[in-house]
């Protein structure tokens, strides 16, 4: 099974967006008062947009470097230890 890409207006989301969008749906889907086809589509989304924030959040791991010296003051870069 191909992997669903992330349909262009969840894509330009940011993470904030993106996870206060995410935050919203789970209380509508926590709350339960709302019709079927309505939490089975809101369900949907929600999962596209964790995998959008998903993302992101690795996309910033990646470009988060800790700068550290070495021996006889030489620079390296190591990826950061964020969990």
């Amino acid at each position: 099974m191909a992997e669903e890409s992330i349909p262009p207006d969840v894509a330009k989301l940011s993470f904030e967006e993106a996870l206060a969008e995410l935050e919203d749906i789970v209380r509508r889907l926590e709350d339960g008062s709302g019709k079927l086809d309505e939490g089975i589509k809101a369900y949907e989304r929600g999962a596209l947009l964790k995998r959008h924030c998903e993302g992101k959040l690795k996309e910033a791991q990646a470009r988060v470097d800790k700068v550290v010296l070495g021996s006889g003051g030489a620079q390296k870069v190591e990826p950061a230890d964020i969990q």
